[in-house]
Formats: C-alpha cells, sequence, structure tokens
C-alpha cells in the first residue's frame, strides 16, 4: 500500500487513478458507464486512470467517487473535530468575540 502522506499532489493523483481504474474494473463498469453516470468525458476518465491528468477538481472526484459508490469516503480528508475545552466554561459555552476592524 502506498501512504499517501509521503507522495507530491501529482503522485497522490496519480495513485488515486489508478485506484479508481482497478474499482472501476471491479465493479464490471466501462469508462463509458462511468461518463454516463457523472457527465465526465471518457477521454478525462481515460487520462484519470492512466495519470495523464494531474490536476482533476475536487467536484469531478466527487463525481467519480459516486459512480463507485465511494461519496461518503471523501468525509476522511478532513474529518470532524471533537468539540475543544476552550469554548467551555463553567459547564456553558463561551462564545468566541470578535474584535472589531480598526
Amino acid at each position: 500500500m502506498v501512504m499517501m502522506e509521503n507522495l507530491s499532489p501529482v503522485e497522490a493523483i496519480r495513485t488515486l487513478g489508478a485506484r479508481f481504474k482497478d474499482y472501476r474494473m471491479r465493479l464490471n463498469l466501462t469508462q463509458r458507464q462511468v461518463s454516463e453516470l457523472t457527465a465526465i468525458s471518457v477521454p478525462t476518465i481515460y487520462k484519470f486512470e492512466s495519470g495523464r491528468i494531474t490536476d482533476l477538481s475536487f467536484v469531478t472526484m466527487l463525481k467519480l467517487l459516486k459512480a463507485l459508490d465511494l461519496e461518503h469516503n471523501w468525509q476522511q480528508l478532513i474529518p470532524d473535530l471533537p468539540e475543544s475545552s476552550y469554548l467551555y466554561k463553567e459547564n456553558k459555552k463561551r462564545q468566541r468575540i470578535r474584535h472589531p476592524k480598526k
């Protein structure tokens, strides 16, 4: 397994493209079928899977994840944080105060 934190952004997108292709093929989906599900062109899907596209938009990535029923995985990119204790004082939630601009 490739450790994503050790990859450059370009290498990470290439790795994701290869993984996407593996998932797509295991689901017996063609690039054309994915294209029809996502409204993303077949050439774009081909370029993503083959590592020839390295500036894929987040919207496009979400569409591709949805086509493979993996859209729930995007939340792992920035997971929810637990509430911070600094927001509480004497069992009451503190409001953060914004200072007016000078």
